[in-house]
């Protein structure tokens, strides 16, 4: 009975030790090169924590030109047949007046030493 439990030597047979390093050498040349590739590769994690940033950076520039567009939309419907959109536009950017009011225009500094 007293054959029956007994405790290995820690480390093994010679034979076991040597397979056992070459595991361990495998799983290194193969692992590391994994691993590296999993996080840096060009679809290793970096890249998608990146590509994730430009997305929402994306879906931002998008809600802003959505958001110009409905401005620019209504803008051009009101110019359309807003009559005084239209006058606000002509006196503005045209400087046209009506019978009898006369325009002064006020330039900026940078204006006047460029002429």
């Amino acid at each position: 009975m007293e054959g029956r439990f007994y405790r290995k030597k820690a480390g093994g047979t010679p034979i076991t030790r040597r397979l056992n390093r070459k595991r361990f050498i495998l799983v290194g040349l193969v692992g590391i090169p994994a691993l590296l590739y999993l996080v840096f590769g060009s679809h290793g994690i970096l890249q998608r924590i990146e590509l994730q940033g430009r997305i929402s950076e994306l879906e931002h520039k998008i809600e802003t030109v959505k958001t110009d567009n409905r401005r620019l939309s209504a803008e051009a419907k009101a110019l359309e047949s807003d009559p005084k959109m239209i006058e606000k536009v002509a006196r503005e950017k045209y400087g046209m007046a009506r019978e009898g009011e006369t325009v002064y225009r006020i330039r900026k500094p940078e204006e006047q030493s460029g002429r």
